[in-house]
């Protein structure tokens, strides 16, 4: 019985500490906290930056990606952009050969044989090193094809490189074109979370745990190759820096677009993919969150660790409080039907309503939260079965 109770009170406790002890502790740690303010300044000899983007059938969105690439207030003679098609087949090459016509500072590399986002990225670093040696004051832009930069988002995240600390700089998403149906104002409102959390960790501990993959800046002596199973590869390269001794912060400044996705399949495709990289990452890097007690291994397992070990927590939870509900006292027969409410009615009662144009967002982000969860543990399933592969299928375009 006592077995139980603890197993039970302590998974729900490790739940509320990734996501309401640890951020309400960032917070207080974080309330006399300036931003990073050591900064490049107009007359300095800023850095080169080579941008490296893969790109897998984005003939929707290619184009626009390019203007917003193009219309950057960095200085022209510093930027360089490397861009790897991942055996397209559909227009991106072309629409991609046509810019590379009117711009020198662009490099193009069709791939015949698919590589997967990390053998391409891998690829584009070499190449900007020929023309740039590796350095520190050599950054690379690594992005995605769908995540729409604003004129200053280089600037804003290259002039934080003028301290030698800094490994990388990440940019902050905002999302575009969220929708009162379907998934967009759940994932909104995590993301939102997410950013505001990365950014006191890096004012705080000076350890922000993983960029937005989206885009993001590193200096290329901080850089490492990623291997060609890996599928999250901005978490690797990050953990990499860390290990050779790098910081990382966001800029809230370095503001950048993505549409966000509306579609329940969708997302879920997307996030298993994601949580079977995650695992990945746990278990390539346990010295870098265990014991959980220096700055950057309490931050790795208090925001990550606990967070994709939530699925488990929550079935260890289920057992052991239908097992109380028999054994032990009243009370846990009680928690046991306000367990079952929230699992599956809640859910069902957000697919009634939506059914009929009605969303209510309390019930939607329960939905939303256990779909991530059953994402993370059949993502933890792949990984168990072993990743041969990453090459990818980008999610549906608006």
């Amino acid at each position: 019985m006592v077995l139980l109770q603890f197993i039970f009170w302590g998974s729900l406790f490790f739940i509320l500490h990734t996501y309401l002890f640890y951020p309400l502790l960032l917070k207080w740690l974080g309330r006399t906290k300036e931003p990073h303010a050591v900064f490049y300044q107009p007359e300095d000899d800023w850095p080169q930056v080579s941008v490296l983007m893969a790109l897998y059938n984005e003939e929707k969105v290619v184009a626009q990606k390019l203007e917003s690439l193009l219309a950057q207030d960095y200085p022209a003679d510093k930027l360089r952009i490397f861009l790897g098609s991942d055996c397209s087949t559909d227009d991106t090459d072309r629409i991609i050969e046509g810019y590379c016509k009117s711009f020198d500072h662009l490099h193009f590399f069709p791939f015949t044989d698919r590589q997967g986002k990390p053998g391409v990225i891998n690829f584009l670093a070499r190449e900007a090193n020929i023309l740039e040696p590796e350095s520190s004051e050599h950054i690379y832009l690594i992005t995605d094809a769908n995540v729409i930069l604003t004129p200053s988002t280089i600037s804003h995240l290259v002039r934080h490189f003028k301290d030698p600390q800094l490994a990388i700089v990440d940019a902050h998403m905002v999302h575009t074109g969220m929708q009162e149906d379907g998934i967009s104002q759940s994932e909104n409102q995590y993301i939102s979370s997410e950013v505001g959390l990365k950014d006191l960790e890096g004012k705080v501990w000076g350890y922000m745990m993983g960029p937005f993959g989206g885009c993001y800046t590193i200096r290329s002596n901080y850089f490492t190759q990623v291997p060609p199973n890996f599928l999250v590869d901005d978490f690797f390269i990050t953990m990499q820096a860390f290990e050779k001794g790098g910081k990382a912060i966001n800029d809230l400044e370095a503001v950048c677009h993505e549409a966000v996705s509306h579609d329940w399949r969708e997302e879920y495709r997307r996030k298993s993919r994601i949580s079977t990289g995650n695992f990945q990452n746990l278990f390539l890097f346990p010295h870098l969150w265990w014991p959980p007690f220096r700055p950057l291994s309490f931050a790795f397992f208090s925001h990550k660790v606990l967070r994709w070990m939530v699925p488990f927590f929550l079935m260890l939870m289920g057992i052991s409080i239908a097992l109380l509900s028999w054994f032990g006292p009243a009370v846990y027969l009680y928690l046991l039907l306000a367990a079952l409410v929230g699992v599956l009615l809640l859910p069902l009662l957000d697919i009634a309503l939506s059914s009929f144009g009605a969303n209510f967002l309390p019930l939607r982000h329960i939905r939303y939260f256990l779909l991530m969860n059953l994402a993370l543990f059949v993502g933890f399933l792949r990984y168990v079965k072993g990743v041969k592969s990453s090459i990818w299928e980008p999610p549906k375009r608006n």
